[in-house]
């Protein structure tokens, strides 16, 4: 009679998507704060999935069985603070890169449109910040301190695209969504190449 082995911890267990696509890895050799940028990366975007909302949020990553699930070294809220504090414009860029990498490897694996048509819904929003040395940050049309992204949903049946192709030019009362040359050269254009 054949009997067959248990199966190990290691066979059971299912490989995360960050892990597939070698989101810390690639940020090893792409951001170069130094050190452990991949696993501080890793673990602020695992932290984000898990519905974090500040900095101190990510430490639920360092509790119960969270380390036999995601393979990088989880970091301290403390650790991420210092880490983003030594952010600059340049690696903004960096990540920007990695994000680019990351969505083609994703579209790789099936995760995009495929042949389809794709539509992308332009939309502002703004991210209130407090302090007056805030990098980047302005008044916007709503006269509130904060930065004023673009953001690019793409529409599904639960939310259909609320987009206004007539009315793109920006106006005093309305959000800056036209300057778009720029947005669709870092957001959209990526999204094409890793089709």
């Amino acid at each position: 009679m054949m009997t067959t082995p248990w199966p190990t911890r290691d066979s059971r267990r299912r490989v995360p998507l960050s892990e597939k696509l070698g989101l810390e890895e690639l940020c090893e050799g792409t951001i170069d704060i130094i050190p452990f940028p991949g696993s501080r990366v890793a673990t602020l975007v695992h932290a984000l999935v898990a519905g974090a909302t500040c900095i101190d949020d990510a430490d639920v990553l360092r509790s119960g069985a969270t380390p036999s699930v995601l393979s990088h070294r989880m970091m301290a809220s403390s650790t991420l603070g210092t880490f983003l504090r030594r952010f600059s414009f340049g690696h903004v860029r960096q990540l920007d890169r990695v994000s680019e990498t990351l969505k083609t490897c994703a579209w790789s694996l099936r995760a995009g449109p495929g042949s389809q048509a794709m539509t992308i819904d332009v939309d502002s929003t703004i991210c209130k910040v407090y302090g007056n040395q805030k990098q980047g940050a302005s008044y916007g049309y709503t006269h509130v301190l904060g930065y004023h992204p673009l953001l690019p949903p793409v529409p599904t049946p639960a939310r259909p695209c609320t987009c206004d192709f007539e009315k793109v030019r920006p106006t005093p009362s309305a959000a800056p969504s036209a300057s778009c040359a720029r947005w669709w050269a870092v957001v959209v254009a990526p999204g094409r190449r890793g089709r």
